[in-house]
């Protein structure tokens, strides 16, 4: 009985105005994350739908028979395959070279006795403001010699200031008793960021990794400038082809005439699942440290 009542005291009672404040909250959050989600949920959909359902209703939510028809056009498209394999390579040693820099630039500038370190920090800010251009990159690009080169899709985008100013002030805000210790303890510079810093950084590292490699997931305007051989076009560019039709025409010819039965609209939406899932199957395993990484990455006490 005392422990029941224990419990009761520490209960924390709501009051009317905030239980319908609460109320609000989460019918205006689900509202909109229903608005977000029902596109993509209604391309899922027509990605299934048979042609002749299709042309019945438009806007049919629960079609009565469900075919892989486009799926199976989408499957025979061979770039879709040689677009899958070049973004996979850009956006993981893109991800991966892009962390490992963010990591060994972002932890020196966290020292205090480093020499320019205000200096280097301004030096790093003022390139969110002002860039050479397009032309210039270009140039740059092709003087390296990268010009339909999958390196061009990755270089340019290797390390961003925003990024590495969220790293810094993440590890600014660890305990320095920590790496002290270490310290104390024999172990050098390089240890210390191994063994301590490192596995503290999980959150942010994970929010910006998957930032990263969303962005190189997405990219396509630098595949557009850099790269002129469809077998180098990575997963998007080989998407924005069959978008803008040249691509769904070029995939339905030489097949029959029942293996043609089905719109370019519903190829269109196969080629947009099969583009946009896998980088969706990610967000759910790293979700969790969104907001810790982004909280505490982007705060300066």
């Amino acid at each position: 009985m005392v422990l029941i009542g224990r419990k009761n005291k520490n209960r924390v009672r709501l009051r009317g105005d905030d239980v319908a404040v609460s109320a609000v909250s989460y019918t205006v959050s689900a509202a909109f994350a229903l608005l977000c989600f029902a596109p993509f949920l209604l391309v899922i959909i027509y990605s299934f739908t048979p042609y002749d359902l299709y042309l019945k209703n438009h806007f049919d939510f629960f079609p009565s028979r469900l075919t892989l028809d486009a799926y199976r056009m989408v499957a025979k498209y061979k770039y879709i395959w040689s677009g899958y394999r070049n973004t996979l390579y850009v956006a993981l040693f893109g991800t991966a070279l892009s962390m490992l820099l963010m990591v060994v630039t972002a932890y020196p500038l966290t020292r205090k006795d480093l020499r320019g370190n205000k200096v280097i920090m301004t030096l790093w800010i003022i390139t969110m403001f002002f860039s050479g251009g397009m032309i210039p990159d270009y140039f740059l690009i092709r003087s390296l010699g990268l010009l339909n080169n999958l390196w061009s899709m990755i270089l340019p985008g290797l390390l961003g200031c925003y990024n590495l100013i969220l790293t810094r002030n993440y590890m600014e805000s660890l305990p320095r008793s920590l790496e002290e210790a270490a310290l104390i303890d024999g172990a050098n510079d390089l240890q210390v960021l191994v063994r301590v810093v490192l596995p503290l950084c999980l959150p942010i590292l994970a929010t910006l990794g998957l930032f990263t490699i969303v962005g190189y997931w997405n990219s396509y305007f630098n595949a557009i400038i850099y790269l002129t051989k469809r077998t180098n076009w990575p997963l998007q560019l080989v998407l924005r082809e069959l978008v803008f039709e040249s691509g769904v025409n070029e995939l339905r010819q030489g097949m029959a005439a029942e293996e043609r039965a089905t719109t370019p609209f519903l190829l269109k939406m196969a080629s947009i699942v099969v583009a946009t899932l896998p980088i969706m199957l990610v967000y759910p395993f790293l979700q969790k440290y969104f907001m810790t990484g982004l909280v505490l990455g982007g705060v300066k006490e």
